[in-house]
């Protein structure tokens, strides 16, 4: 907190200036310093935090008391000084309420609790306890979508009804006469030409009245409007409204940036969806499931199940180093490639990674990649596959529940000339192969023989009542691996899994 001095020394006109009720700013830059100039007397004010210092006077700036009459009053009278004391104080206390809900604001990270913290933070400033904010961003690319604050779903589907044209934020996102600015609407139920519609709405959501402000970017122009709403008939004054401009217009320039950011991350996540398997395939005596998150920026890990000749099957799973759109698109070509030798010489799993490890050494040499490759005869119940660096599948069944032992072998990329044996598995009927990549463990954060163990008792753990669905098992999998939402949370490691059941 500032120290304000006890003592403001200012020109003998002040009280003139006191008495025209003029801003502090105006008073100090018009009205010269008698003698040594104090800080606070300085003319050109400090800003904090980036926010421009002309904020107009506090309106719960008060006179100054007035000095108790009689000979026993030993309390001098107050002077002009006291009252811009007051009115810096004020400003004082404003910028510093700024400051800390710009912090807040910045320290989001997602687009929608930057709007959720709009929606707070709004409401505080102007006074009001619920609001909504309607994002539709001009350029048509999206998101669009509609918060609320203290608005259930059904309440925001009641003001959806309303004919947009007559509510604030229809007039400011359309472009409406009277929604170039700030739109006060102080008393709704009393207005004349009020829409019936939302006439009604209003008396049954108990609000009376409504102030929107349009969220403009300079850069990324419109972005959408935020709408706070009044139980009682009511408008925020000069003060007030000064102060939600100046946040708002820092945070719609936070909101654009995240907007960016948030259509960077859908575009990532459709390529990488675009790049998997559309479907599964339906092959008679197996059942698959998949399951994938992928992380923000993208990343390198796929699955794949191709049918092959002689009613087989391909199983695929693998990861790509590296994240981002050049590391998606790897992951497809090495997915596309491994496809081609999968109908070529399928049922030779060391032949497949072998011909993908020779042509990811002359085609990206610069990357390295783990794989799992399994050759299926679903009448036989039977796998055969090899792995290049990949962690071991895991057999879930009524009477077993184990790693399968495979051996030691390097990612594709790392030698000179990969080769490895190939390892047999014969499942018990009832029974689910589970392939999965290496973000499972390593989004757990733990060491990787616990990070196992884990995964581990998620797999003995599954009830009886899932065995016989490959999907239930996947995703009660994912829940005890990874809880509290760290399978859909933000991770720079990609998740795949792979569940075949054998009936």
């Amino acid at each position: 907190m500032l120290d304000i001095p006890s003592r403001v020394r200012v020109h003998v006109e002040t009280p003139l200036a006191a008495q025209n009720d003029m801003g502090v700013c105006d008073a100090i830059e018009q009205y010269a310093p008698v003698g040594k100039p104090d800080v606070m007397n300085a003319p050109h004010l400090p800003k904090v935090a980036g926010i421009d210092s002309t904020v107009p006077s506090p309106a719960h700036t008060v006179a100054p008391t007035p000095a108790p009459t009689g000979a026993s009053s030993a309390i001098p009278p107050a002077g002009p000084g006291a009252a811009l004391q007051d009115r810096l104080a004020g400003w004082v206390s404003d910028l510093t309420t700024l400051h800390e809900l710009t912090e807040r604001l910045a320290r989001t990270a997602t687009l929608s609790d930057a709007l959720q913290e709009l929606l707070r933070a709004g409401a505080s400033l102007v006074g009001a306890r619920r609001g909504l904010v309607v994002m539709e961003p001009g350029d048509g690319l999206g998101p669009d979508t509609t918060i609320g604050l203290g608005l259930a779903r059904a309440d925001l589907g009641h003001i959806e009804t309303v004919p947009r044209s007559s509510m604030s934020y229809g007039k400011i996102l359309d472009g409406l006469p009277g929604g170039e600015g700030e739109i006060t609407q102080p008393d709704l139920l009393s207005e004349d030409g009020l829409d019936p519609r939302h006439r009604e709405v209003a008396a049954r959501l108990g609000y009376a009245a409504s102030y929107a402000l349009p969220l403009s970017a300079e850069a990324a122009g419109r972005l959408g409007a935020a709408v706070w709403l009044y139980d009682e008939p009511a408008e925020p004054v000069e003060r007030q409204r000064h102060l939600i401009g100046l946040y708002v217009r820092y945070a719609t320039e936070h909101l654009a940036r995240l907007l960016e950011l948030e259509r960077a991350r859908a575009c990532v996540t459709t390529m990488s969806a675009e790049l998997l398997p559309p479907r599964l395939p339906r092959v008679s005596g197996v059942q698959l499931a998949a399951r994938h998150r992928t992380g923000p920026r993208g990343g390198g890990d796929w699955y794949d199940a191709l049918p092959l000749p002689d009613a087989a099957l391909g199983l695929a799973v693998g990861s790509v180093t590296g994240s981002g759109p050049s590391a998606v698109a790897a992951m497809g070509r090495l997915r596309a490639s491994l496809r081609a030798y999968a109908v070529m010489e399928g049922e030779d799993p060391v032949a497949v990674l072998s011909d993908l490890e020779l042509l990811l050494r002359l085609t990206e040499p610069a990357r390295s990649a783990t794989a799992l490759f399994a050759y299926c005869e679903p009448a036989l119940r039977k796998l055969t596959l090899a792995g290049a660096g990949h962690s071991p599948p895991l057999v879930i069944g009524p009477r077993r529940t184990e790693f399968v032992e495979t051996s030691l072998s390097a990612p594709l990329g790392m030698l000179a000339c990969w080769e490895a044996p190939s390892v047999e598995l014969t499942a018990d009927p009832g029974e689910t192969v589970l392939i999965y990549t290496d973000g499972l463990l390593h989004r757990t954060g733990d060491p990787m023989d616990r990070a196992f163990a884990r995964l581990h008792a998620a797999a003995a753990s599954v009830p009886r009542v899932l065995r016989d669905d490959p999907g239930a098992i996947a995703d009660h999998v994912l829940r005890r691996v990874l809880p509290d939402g760290l399978d859909e949370a933000d991770s720079d490691e990609d998740v795949v899994l792979l569940a075949a059941r054998f009936e």
